[in-house]
């Protein structure tokens, strides 16, 4: 063999050896030839706005249009050691994020609602093709987020196989007769006429007297309403009241909190609102623990079925069905319950909590957030 012919040997053997080694490591030999396309997203933000939004890995930009209040955007990110991303926005708007990429994207906002200048946290979730057949038959677990109102309601979402729309939810701010609010279990529904697909085949919208709901989600079971109270993300509901093992594990979330909060003779909410990045820790035995990015415990529950809560559900309770698959905890801080709530599907937690005393000043205090595996 001539000397030539080693080199060319050699450079061959190189080259597989790397090939090989890109494979080992997660790259794979489709990657060289590909450009790791863009990732796009539906979200929803807390104050009450609906997201298109994209993340192009290569650029390593994220580009959002909030079909809300006109604003739109692209960001330039960074990925930091823990695999959140930093969101160098010109207008301060998004600071920060989370991904798993193809399924779901947590981003803090501090520049939206129709003000452009409330804190909310957006939950978004993978685009994909959705129309009214997508929900029908559907039985889902609710949760609701908002800056105002006392932040939060759970329930459950039925959707019959017509398409139309009832919900129960247990509102925790409702029980201190506040707002106008004698009863804390609501209800409501809507018929299907009223839906409409959009044109993009991504979602449905509801066109109100003077405002529209958006209505999107994932074929594998996440259903999402963007109303202009607020967001209502909803997951299927389990096939048992029991808590499952599968759900055990670490979530990186983003939540939302606000301290101190009272309303005025207008219903309007004051408080100190804030945002950041967490750690839930599930165990086996459903025992919930989150804390923030300096490790200060910000709730610690045992789990239990809302099914076997009979203050929700049962005798005293009032919401429509056991919500298999909700799960609850309930405190007493003197005569007042602190209500902690989640919710699991796919390697994702929707976790809230309400007390009705503040640990910071003399108003309630909630705090809600979203955890992805």
């Amino acid at each position: 063999m001539s000397a030539l012919e080693d080199a060319y040997l050699m450079r061959l053997c190189i080259a597989i050896a790397a090939l090989l080694l890109l494979s080992a490591c997660g790259g794979g030999i489709s990657n060289l030839s590909s450009s790791n396309p863009a990732r796009a997203y539906s979200g929803t933000a807390s104050v009450g706005d609906f997201l298109s939004i994209t993340l192009d890995p290569a650029a390593k930009t994220l580009t959002y249009t909030n079909h809300s209040n006109g604003d739109a955007g692209t960001v330039p990110y960074t990925v930091i050691t823990d695999g959140t991303y930093t969101l160098d926005d010109p207008k301060g708007n998004l600071v920060s994020a989370y991904e798993v990429p193809n399924y779901g994207m947590l981003i803090e906002a501090m520049k939206v609602g129709p003000g452009h200048d409330t804190l909310a946290l957006i939950t978004s979730v993978e685009t994909s093709p959705i129309t009214l057949a997508s929900f029908v038959g559907k039985q889902y677990n609710l949760m609701q987020f908002r800056t105002s109102s006392g932040g939060l309601s759970v329930g459950s979402v039925v959707i019959d196989d017509q398409g139309n729309v009832t919900s129960s939810d247990y509102w925790p701010y409702g029980a201190l007769g506040m707002g106008g609010a004698p009863d804390p279990f609501t209800s409501s529904s809507f018929s299907a006429s009223q839906l409409q697909e959009d044109p993009s085949g991504d979602f449905l919208t509801m066109t109100g007297q003077d405002s529209v709901d958006y209505i999107f989600g994932t074929p594998n079971g996440v259903f999402v309403v963007d109303t202009p109270n607020g967001a209502i993300l909803a997951f299927t509901k389990a096939a048992s009241k029991d808590f499952n093992p599968s759900f055990a594990g670490t979530y990186k979330a983003v939540y939302y909190q606000k301290v101190n909060a009272t309303v005025n003779q207008n219903n309007q909410e004051s408080g100190t609102p804030s945002l950041g990045h967490a750690t839930v820790t599930i165990d086996s035995t459903g025992n919930l623990t989150v804390t923030d990015a300096q490790s200060n415990v910000l709730l610690n529950a045992p789990l239990t079925p809302v099914a076997d809560a009979p203050y929700l559900y049962g005798s005293a309770g009032e919401l429509a069905d056991p919500c298999y698959g909700l799960f609850t905890f309930r405190v007493y801080h003197g005569n007042e319950p602190q209500d902690v709530f989640a919710t699991f599907l796919n390697g994702a937690v929707l976790f809230s909590s309400f007390m009705p005393q503040s640990q910071v000043g003399p108003g309630y205090e909630y705090m809600y957030g979203v955890g992805l595996k």
